[in-house]
């Protein structure tokens, strides 16, 4: 069960409306890095989370904490389009100051979707998309995944931050970057707490090394057709991340051949000039036969 609370987690104050800058908040709801994203991914991680109850208990945490962010961000963007109503009250009198907000930077769909209310969207006003959110069943992979949620999530809080000058504004960014530090430390330290990289890396550590092909299991291969030598790099030599090989360099060339396809399905109807002769029977036929008594 989930329960709330009728306060917000930080304060959110806004000292000087800014329509234009509830449109810039909204990627930190609605985008791609923003706070639906990691609270639906943290949540769906947990509630597949197979083993030791912590970690399930850990992301239950972090995810619902989330649905705080998106709480003071929703508070912040009404707070930024309070100052659009007065333009709404003059455009009464035979004015147009919405037209002349819009083309300084505000969301329409804030004034015609939403009546001066967030909504699920980025700055762009494109609707969240679930299919960012990541939830493997892999807690090594869900954590790295993670990370990078929160990487990218603190780099738009630091941009959003650079770009007010709205005291309230920073603050409450500031907050929610110092959230940021802290659950990329945190699930960093999920990693250590499974044995740290080496333990871990590949991912899955459960699939046989021995099954891969291991020749190419350390090659770094350098497509550029130059062929430029070894950089002095980390990833070109020496013992690899995972402990477990020895990084290489070379150069990109084939191992197999040019691919030969069998011609079009006479059923499909592709063009006659594409057809083999004696091919009379075609993919879905066969599949017809096969299935049909």
């Amino acid at each position: 069960m989930f329960y709330h609370d009728r306060k917000l987690q930080y304060e959110v104050r806004v000292e000087k409306p800014n329509p234009a800058f509830a449109k810039l908040l909204q990627q930190a709801i609605g985008g791609i890095e923003g706070e639906i994203r990691v609270c639906l991914q943290y949540l769906f991680q947990a509630w597949g989370a197979r083993g030791p109850n912590k970690y399930r208990d850990m992301l239950l945490d972090t995810g619902t904490e989330e649905i705080s962010h998106i709480e003071m961000l929703s508070t912040a963007v009404a707070l930024n389009l309070e100052g659009a109503t007065n333009e709404l009250k003059d455009k009464v009198v035979g004015e147009n100051p919405i037209v002349g907000s819009i083309l300084g930077g505000m969301d329409p769909r804030h004034v015609l979707s939403s009546g001066l209310a967030a909504m699920a969207v980025d700055s762009n006003g494109v609707p969240f998309n679930g299919s960012w959110v990541v939830g493997s069943g892999n807690i090594a992979a869900d954590m790295y995944a993670n990370v990078m949620a929160e990487s990218t999530g603190r780099v738009l809080a630091t941009r959003l931050w650079e770009l007010t000058d709205d005291a309230g504004m920073k603050d409450m960014l500031a907050f929610l970057i110092a959230r940021d530090t802290m659950h990329q430390n945190q699930w960093l330290a999920v990693i250590e707490d499974l044995g740290g990289v080496k333990e871990n890396l590949p991912i899955p550590n459960t699939f046989p090394m021995s099954d891969q092909i291991r020749q190419f299991e350390y090659q770094f291969v350098s497509t550029n057709i130059e062929k430029p030598a070894p950089p002095d790099a980390r990833w070109t030599s020496g013992p690899s991340i995972d402990g477990k090989g020895e990084f290489s360099f070379v150069h990109a060339r084939p191992y197999g051949q040019e691919p030969v396809l069998g011609p079009p399905d006479v059923k499909g109807y592709a063009q006659s000039q594409q057809m083999v002769d004696g091919n009379d029977k075609g993919m879905l036929e066969n599949i017809k036969d096969t299935i049909l008594p």
